[in-house]
């Protein structure tokens, strides 16, 4: 599948206080070998999340002044187009509706949700809308104040959905596409104290996954459209920690592998990464490995293209450390020294036109 074809990897991460001014890192992928080399940086203020448009040819990236959009030249590297300010505090997650048509950002700090129109040569144009959750605001802490974590569309382009860590839920958002604005239809409520982080749809969207920080687990449902009544129905909720007490252990990352066979999370705390199968006829995910990723808090940690290696982005420990993955013996083996990054936040694989 993945054997002739050519990658790069793009790492974003955090800047500021780190003598570091590039928070974007381009790497060629060594698909053989199960390796990155770095080819080219990007400046760029703390690259908190990246997101590759569904036509491939423009990045973005969450940035201090507001999100910042990139042609994906031939060879992988990055030419700057704009930036646009997304009218509120750093966003921290960044979507894009089917047809890459708007751009949509997750505000953790503010509870915001924001939405701008893109053009057609993949550059940012103005703020369609804006919602900033409502919470009770009243307990201290992180917990019953909004934060938006994470946002993504439905496969079918009808919905967004918007995972509020704070507030224990999933806010679901009628997308109109003709005006770009938003109308809240539904809302997914989750376990109290669970902190939604991630969602990601299966390939035919069917089947929604959300990743919980605190519960430390991943909650299945099942997604049916009503003509325009939107039905979320839980099937599945696994653990991703062997802890019975999920105090000091947080689920982080959730990324599929290319082919939608694998799903992959990370555990800080226990700083373990898990690779669940898909069973994607019924959506639902069997176990296969939970091992030590050799970093302190895996922010995120992906399959490489082939489904035989692996990377785990090590936030605390400034490092991508890297695995050979036996998906049938159910192990993962380090794969060669860990390479330096100074707090690395997520990756995305990209392939190269041939």
């Amino acid at each position: 599948m993945a054997g002739n074809k050519k990658y790069v990897a793009y790492v974003s991460s955090y800047t500021s206080g780190l003598g570091s001014k590039y928070g974007i890192r381009i790497y060629d992928v060594d698909l053989k070998k199960g390796r990155l080399t770095e080819k080219q940086k990007v400046e760029i203020t703390n690259s908190s999340y990246i997101g590759i448009a569904h036509n491939k040819k423009t990045l973005y990236s969450i940035t201090d002044e507001g999100v910042e959009a990139y042609h994906i030249e031939k060879d992988g590297s990055l030419k700057f187009l704009n930036e646009a300010s997304i009218n509120g505090m750093r966003g921290c997650y960044v979507n894009m509706d089917q047809n890459d048509n708007y751009l949509i950002t997750a505000g953790y700090h503010d509870g915001k949700v924001t939405i701008l129109k893109l053009n057609k040569d993949g550059s940012i144009g103005e703020i369609t809308d804006e919602r900033y959750h409502k919470g009770l605001g009243t307990a201290a802490g992180r917990n019953h104040v909004p934060h938006v974590q994470c946002i993504k569309v439905s496969k079918d382009n009808q919905y967004l959905l918007a995972a509020d860590l704070g507030m224990d839920r999933v806010n679901v958002y009628k997308l109109d596409l003709e005006s770009g604005k938003i109308k809240e239809v539904d809302v997914i409520h989750c376990d109290q104290e669970s902190s939604p982080r991630h969602m990601q749809f299966s390939k035919d969207g069917k089947f929604l996954y959300v990743c919980l920080e605190q519960k430390c687990a991943i909650d299945v449902y099942e997604y049916v459209d009503n003509n325009g009544d939107p039905d979320f129905n839980k099937i599945q909720s696994v653990s991703c920690s062997d802890e019975s007490d999920s105090l000091g252990v947080a689920s982080s990352a959730l990324t599929f592998s290319e082919d939608y066979n694998y799903l992959v999370s990370s555990t800080a705390g226990e700083n373990n990464v898990i690779v669940f199968k898909v069973d994607k006829a019924t959506g639902l995910l069997t176990k296969l490995i939970q091992l030590p990723v050799a970093g302190e808090y895996p922010k995120d940690a992906a399959l490489f293209p082939d489904n035989k290696h692996l990377v785990s982005l090590n936030h605390e420990s400034d490092s991508l450390t890297f695995f050979t993955v036996d998906m049938k013996a159910g192990t993962i083996v380090m794969n060669g020294p860990e390479l330096p990054i100074p707090r690395p936040n997520c990756i995305v694989f990209h392939e190269l036109e041939a």
